[in-house]
């Protein structure tokens, strides 16, 4: 089977989060920071040092700063209704995944904030990143207070110029959230440098844990509103939530299995090198586009923009029957909308959305070379 859905999960993992999930869940899966004995204790040190590689990998200001969640969905749900307010303004992209935009479409059906969208100039040969922050100048109003956009798209390869948004946004002294979910792993990110003050992303994805753990880090002196209630092993008599990370946002049981995975996760992609997993899963997509590029009857959508997502379509063939074909090759993709309406409508494919390929540290040329192969059968 060659896998090339790793925009959606990463497959597979690092041997090393198979035997530590493993190892988990038969030694010391205790609930963290709630019992009264060691297996409490070994994985609440376990959630610590999950922490800590998080921080470390992403120039958080601290451990305590990052709080877990179930997925970056739930994270970017956390931050959008833990931080707006009534008469709040809230900036995003063109490019959003729908975690971002259906949360902040609600609030605003609901009379609750006001929204508008900037251009990512994607399909923009002069694109550069103060046209984007101009872009971007043209829509703040005395009441905005966030600009809230992915790092990288989920549809293509496209990057924001986070650095520079961030530092815009630093100097009107307008928060800054970042969605990392395609970016993380992928991409070196710095907190600090880049003037993000609050970023979600995914366990499973780029740095290659399992499903059910994604996390949100704050920069110092942020305090959201909780978007749950209920137990943390902190203050069990009082009716308030702690004031304070991670507890704060932190109710209930913790993915333990899944938090170990991931800690084991981004120890492999530290080991190999963010940069050098960029430079593997962007010579792939080079490949690919160049071999697409030159078949008769295949679109590559914003190819321009190389790294590790490619999304295409073959003249005259639905996107899920093209997807089809390529799963009775044993070839996984992902067709259709990908949750991302607003992405589609951007680089303007058809009615019923393209094939998008995700490229991760484990594919290989051959893979590619294979998938083209399969592709060309069907062209007209």
């Amino acid at each position: 089977m060659i896998y090339l859905d790793n925009a959606a999960t990463t497959f597979p993992k690092p041997r090393s989060v198979y035997s530590e999930v493993l190892r988990c869940i038969r030694t010391y899966c205790g609930n963290p920071g709630r019992g009264s004995h060691k297996l409490s204790t070994v994985s609440e040190q376990k959630v610590f040092e999950c922490r800590c590689e998080i921080s470390d990998l992403i120039g958080a200001s601290s451990p305590e700063n990052i709080f877990f969640c179930e997925n970056t969905t739930m994270a970017i749900n956390s931050v959008i209704k833990g931080l707006l307010t009534e008469g709040d303004h809230v900036l995003i992209s063109d490019l959003e995944h729908n975690s971002v935009f259906r949360p902040i479409f609600k609030m605003a059906k609901q009379g609750k904030i006001t929204y508008d969208i900037f251009p990512s100039m994607c399909l923009d040969d002069r694109r550069f990143p103060s046209g984007i922050c101009a872009g971007i100048a043209r829509l703040i109003k005395p009441n905005t207070k966030l600009i809230i956009c992915t790092h990288a798209s989920n549809i293509c390869s496209a990057v924001l110029p986070i650095s520079e948004i961030g530092a815009f946004c630093s100097r009107r002294k307008i928060l800054f959230a970042v969605d990392a979910a395609q970016s993380v792993g992928h991409i070196p990110i710095d907190m600090k440098k880049m003037n993000i003050d609050i970023l979600c992303a995914p366990g499973h994805k780029g740095l290659y844990g399992i499903q059910g753990c994604g996390f949100v880090a704050l920069r110092d002196g942020i305090m959201l509103d909780t978007l749950t209630e209920g137990g943390n092993g902190i203050n069990s008599l009082e009716g308030n939530m702690p004031d304070f990370s991670p507890e704060r946002y932190e109710s209930g049981t913790l993915p333990v299995p899944s938090i170990v995975g991931l800690l084991n996760g981004i120890r492999a992609v530290k080991k190999i090198g963010v940069c050098e997993i960029h430079d593997r899963e962007t010579q792939l997509c080079n490949r690919l586009c160049e071999m697409l590029g030159n078949t008769h009857g295949v679109e590559i959508y914003a190819p321009q923009h190389k790294g590790s997502v490619l999304l295409f379509n073959v003249t005259g063939v639905p996107s899920n029957r093209t997807g089809d074909i390529l799963n009775r090759n044993d070839i996984c993709v992902r067709t259709g909308f990908h949750c991302s309406a607003l992405g589609h409508a951007t680089l303007k494919t058809p009615d019923d959305g393209a094939v998008r390929v995700g490229f991760g540290m484990f594919n290989t040329q051959k893979e590619i070379e294979q998938l083209w192969r399969t592709v060309k059968k069907i062209t007209p």
